[in-house]
């Protein structure tokens, strides 16, 4: 719907225009108007959606509840979005809206242990798909993380570093560990 998830922030868009850091993604803008924003609801978004709720709905009667993990990454500055630097790991559950607290604490606790900077539904709560999915009452948990790629590179150059990253897979791989497990103790 274009609006913004955040109030008081700038709205990032369906089909955004610009980076986050303010660059012209486009030659012409003006091209991206209400038929072409239809067109790619149709083509691709409605379809991703519909995939994605199918694979909950499946697992969740396969299981008896379903975890839903929503990760993404930006730049640990983005002025045109927020004051100051993010933390290297963002947690979101909308405030626990998405995710039951319990299962959301094992994941922040197990993130606050290694060696990034950890915040829980600090800047990013959770966008689209962990607020529209994420129904605990329902046995449906959905988190995001939302990593600062100083994580995983040098943010300056865009240079991959491999020893960033491998910290930051093991950590992740632990966060994600940390879900199913308490999950998994959560559905007795």
């Amino acid at each position: 719907s274009d609006e913004a998830l955040y109030p008081e922030q700038v709205a990032t868009g369906l089909c955004p225009r610009r980076t986050f850091d303010g660059r012209d993604i486009y030659v012409d803008a003006s091209a991206i108007g209400d038929a072409e924003k239809a067109e790619r609801i149709e083509a691709y978004w409605r379809p991703y959606h519909r995939r994605l709720a199918g694979a909950i709905a499946r697992v969740r009667s396969e299981h008896g509840y379903a975890l839903l993990w929503d990760a993404h990454s930006i730049p640990g500055v983005v002025p045109r979005l927020f004051d100051g630097s993010l933390p290297d790991l963002n947690i979101g559950t909308y405030d626990h809206r998405a995710c039951d607290p319990t299962l959301a604490e094992a994941v922040f606790e197990t993130a606050r242990a290694g060696p990034f900077s950890t915040v829980m539904n600090g800047r990013f709560k959770g966008g689209y798909i962990t607020r529209h999915y994420g129904d605990p009452q329902n046995r449906v948990h959905a988190v995001q993380l939302e990593i600062a790629q100083r994580a995983y590179m040098d943010e300056s150059s865009r240079r991959f570093d491999k020893a960033r990253a491998d910290t930051l897979r093991a950590t992740i791989l632990a966060m994600l560990d940390s879900y199913m497990q308490s999950a998994a103790r959560y559905a007795r």
